[in-house]
């Protein structure tokens, strides 16, 4: 959350005319609620049970930027089916960086607490080994929308050209 994956995404579609889905958006329109309604009525498990039927619909579609939530990749086999046919960029952020991008967002259930960066923080120190998982990690922090997405079409130009796409 809060590292310009739904920014980044958008603008990387655009540079390569593909189509860019947000996954917690498509939930969000599917369901008809928000995010935060479905974990406040449901709970995480119920939510990440939609996550992982999205990501499943996902997997035959192609010329897609994705978006996922942050919480997307604790699931092994969320990241084993994305890898298969997709190349993972994860943008990260520090905790402080993060809190001061979300700090007025209301819409975050995860930070629906007494203090929103210890909780940025625990939830970063258990997604870490998730994260590193990915084909390629990009500081966000100091970084402009502009560069991240120069970063990110350079990574994928590489595997592109590597691949013979």
């Amino acid at each position: 959350m809060g590292t310009g994956k739904s920014t980044i995404g958008w603008l990387v579609a655009q540079e390569l005319g593909f189509e860019f889905v947000d996954t917690d958006h498509l939930i969000e329109r599917r369901l008809g609620v928000s995010i935060s309604d479905v974990f406040a009525h449901h709970g995480e498990a119920v939510f990440r049970k939609f996550e992982r039927a999205v990501v499943l619909e996902l997997e035959s579609r192609h010329n897609l930027v994705i978006a996922t939530g942050g919480g997307l990749v604790t699931n092994p086999e969320n990241v084993a089916s994305l890898k298969n046919h997709a190349l993972v960029i994860c943008l990260w952020a520090t905790p402080e960086d993060i809190w001061e991008r979300v700090r007025s967002h209301n819409h975050r259930p995860l930070l629906q607490t007494a203090h929103p960066l210890e909780k940025i923080r625990e939830l970063l120190a258990v997604r870490e080994p998730f994260y590193r998982q990915a084909d390629v990690l990009i500081h966000t922090g100091t970084r402009s929308a502009r560069e991240v997405t120069q970063q990110v079409m350079h990574h994928f130009n590489m595997v592109r050209h590597t691949d013979g796409s």
